[in-house]
């Protein structure tokens, strides 16, 4: 008698935690971009893969995959945590924040990429409603590869890397729209009946949006708060879990997308004090997920459908990546971003996104568009994806010739002899200027370094010793000798740049004395901590400009209001040191 199990999945699973155990930690250690080793892996032992030869070599079913559809359930798993991440990073606070390049660049480069690219799939004899489809779902990127390779080369918080995030994250927003746009044109729903069904459609969506956000910030709080003084990691794992699920289920019943329902989750877990511990409770499994699902992703790719269509597949490439270059380039240069940095920026984003898998693959399934021409769209995305490192890695090296020609990054030969003993200012902006002017009246020599290009050129035209590039980057700092230099001034109004411009300092130059702006006490400590000498919160100078004011208006003498603000802040800066 033969004895089965019953747990469905069972062999797929091991043997796709058997190719993740290896992979991950060879790809890390090989500096590859763990997304494009995924895909790699999924063509390699996909059923367009080895799995060919399965008939002829049985013994290469061991660790093949026969059908893409035996992974097809795991792989749900893995797009729904994928949504769930994408609405925790988007925070209210976030979109507030970066809002003019959110809506503004973002909801641009989507209409006019997928108009463009729509417009190419319908003169290709596509129904309009495909080519609409196709259109919006092609103008969307990969945010799990661009964000990957912002990170490695911390860029994501550069002026140029926020722009880009930005324009992810109206991308990431599109995607809810999408899918139901998809199942509005499905041809199921026949002509005569698309106003009602749109009209039930988006009351539908509403009706479960609004009921989920009613509910869920009544209840997700206090669930948390209740739970979390246990200080259990699991308590906490399973809380997640339950959250994501349980709002998937949710849309699902209401006739919606799951990815809704945990994008939902992901966004009302983002506007929580819990926010950071549900990313950090959940790091250990992200990349395997994201690891499942683009594995996934690989093995619906038919590598032979490109011998099959040598002409137009590279065309289809080259066509995508180019109209979606030159319209994300023509949007950050009208953003006021260097000419290189725009360049940099489209070439980034140029390539289709992940989830042009699951838009296409919900259009098949709905008959709106047809299996080959799917196979077609989603073998054009897989190689668009391949092909992103090295477009951006020749978008750094374009950006860096561009750059410096225009804004006077200085080669060896322009550096001037006699810097030596110079200040040199990290950030030339108000702050940054302010304190030049200082500098000049008292006759001490100094240096600027700005990345904002089209300032450089301003400063530089009214010969002020002012250089473009990035503080952070030491070998910019050694060819304006800052080992030879007084001190450095940190005065950049972005957090994080201060922070990793610091960090890079005082590595390099363990001996340069470095004077910080902060935005705030907190942020005055992760400075110290990273090696700043001397820290300036901007609102604790604010506080106590404002109490001088106060009490001098008062009628407190003038000799004892300097001497308490004086030490007040004595006492604020000596705390900032603990």
């Amino acid at each position: 008698m033969t004895e089965s199990h019953s747990l469905p999945f069972l062999r797929e699973a091991l043997l796709f935690l058997a190719f993740a155990g290896v992979l991950i930690p060879l790809l890390q250690r090989l500096r590859i971009n763990q997304i494009l080793g995924f895909l790699a892996v999924g063509l390699l032992v996909g059923p367009y893969g080895l799995a060919r030869w399965t008939d002829t070599l049985p013994w290469l079913g061991t660790f093949t995959f026969r059908e893409s559809a035996e992974v097809g359930s795991l792989a749900e798993l893995g797009v729904l945590f994928l949504m769930f991440m994408i609405g925790l990073e988007l925070s209210t606070e976030r979109l507030v924040a970066l809002r003019r390049w959110v809506f503004a660049a973002g909801g641009a480069q989507v209409l006019i990429s997928g108009a463009l690219i729509g417009g190419v799939a319908y003169l290709f004899g596509n129904r309009w409603e495909t080519a609409l489809v196709l259109g919006l779902v092609l103008a969307l990127s990969s945010t799990a590869v661009v964000v990957q390779w912002l990170t490695q080369r911390r860029e994501l918080a550069s002026p140029q890397g926020q722009a880009t995030f930005s324009v992810l994250m109206l991308q990431d927003l599109a995607v809810v729209p999408i899918l139901i746009l998809v199942g509005l044109l499905s041809p199921e729903n026949n002509d005569e009946s698309v106003g009602r069904i749109l009209g039930m459609t988006v009351l539908k969506s509403v009706a479960a949006i609004t009921l989920i956000f009613v509910i869920g910030r009544r209840m997700i709080r206090p669930l948390f708060k209740a739970f979390a003084r246990q200080h259990q990691p699991e308590v906490f794992m399973a809380l997640t879990l339950l959250t994501t699920m349980s709002m998937a289920w949710l849309t699902a019943e209401a006739g919606l997308s799951m990815a809704l329902g945990a994008f939902l989750a992901g966004l009302l877990l983002s506007e929580t004090e819990y926010r950071h511990e549900v990313e950090v409770t959940i790091e250990p499994f992200k990349g395997l997920l994201m690891g499942l699902f683009f594995m996934s992703v690989g093995m619906s790719i038919d590598p032979l459908a490109v011998l099959r269509n040598p002409v137009w597949v590279p065309l289809s490439v080259i066509g995508l990546m180019l109209i979606k270059a030159i319209v994300v380039t023509v949007i950050f240069r009208i953003g006021r971003l260097s000419w290189g940095r725009a360049i940099e920026g489209g070439l980034l984003l140029s390539q289709g996104g992940e989830f042009a898998f699951v838009v296409v693959g919900a259009a098949t399934a709905s008959g709106l568009m047809k299996r080959d021409l799917a196979q077609f769209m989603l073998l054009v995305v897989g190689l668009s994806l391949f092909i992103t490192p090295a477009l951006a890695s020749l978008g750094t090296r374009l950006r860096e010739r561009l750059d410096r020609q225009a804004a006077f990054v200085p080669p060896e030969d322009m550096v001037p002899d006699d810097l030596r003993d110079q200040v040199i200012i990290a950030g030339f902006g108000r702050v940054g200027q302010l304190a030049a002017e200082v500098l000049q009246r008292e006759g001490v020599p100094y240096v600027a370094i700005e990345q904002d290009a089209k300032s450089v050129a301003h400063w530089r035209n009214l010969g002020q010793p002012v250089y473009y590039g990035n503080a952070a980057r030491t070998d910019l700092l050694q060819r304006l000798r800052a080992e030879q230099a007084r001190l450095i001034i940190v005065t950049m109004d972005n957090p994080a740049s201060a922070l990793h411009t610091v960090k890079a300092v005082r590595q390099a130059f363990p001996h340069l004395a470095i004077v910080a702006r902060s935005r705030d006490e907190r942020h005055a400590q992760e400075l110290v901590a990273a090696g700043a000498g001397q820290v300036i919160p901007e609102t604790l100078e604010a506080g106590l400009q404002l109490s001088a004011a106060v009490l001098l208006g008062l009628g407190h003498a003038e000799a004892h209001v300097a001497h308490l603000i004086e030490a007040e802040r004595n006492r604020r800066v000596a705390l900032l040191r603990i």
